[in-house]
């Protein structure tokens, strides 16, 4: 039985580490370019969530995972978040491969468009509780230690 991570709205939020995930260092310096790029949706969630604002979850920012670079990852869940802006335009075939591999590794992507962040996060944070509870949560009737 996996333990309880948090509770959202009343529904038990399970645990569900994702072991042995692969990591390619060449990305590394990338990955700095990344941080330092402070792109305002991605601005905007980091300060929504950082510190375990957000039912007490770690989330970390810019993680390499295999040969990519997600925007947020959370560790305790298996779960990704990207932010989708204008660089994903023209991309849909890129971000199916990407989409399929990290999918393989048994992790679950949550999307999200930059637009939305910038211009309506209340509504972004309530789907994403409602993408955790969906696909972590527990029944009421559960007794999952």
């Amino acid at each position: 039985m996996k333990e309880i991570l948090t509770t959202i709205n009343g529904i038990s939020i399970r645990r569900n580490f994702v072991e042995n995930l692969p990591y390619n260092p060449n990305l590394k310096a990338l990955l700095k370019e990344k941080r330092k790029a402070r792109i305002l949706g991605e601005v905007i969630f980091w300060k929504k969530v950082r510190a375990k604002k957000f039912y007490t979850i770690d989330f970390d920012r810019q993680r390499i995972i295999g040969n990519y670079i997600v925007d947020f990852y959370v560790k305790t869940l298996g779960l990704i978040i990207e932010i989708d802006g204008s660089s994903h335009d023209e991309k849909e075939v890129y971000d199916s491969i990407r989409q399929k591999d990290l999918d393989s590794l048994g992790l679950l992507v949550f999307r999200i468009s930059d637009f939305d962040v910038r211009n309506n996060l209340s509504l972004v944070m309530k789907e994403l509780e409602d993408f955790i509870a969906l696909h972590y949560g527990t029944t009421p009737s559960s007794k999952i230690l």
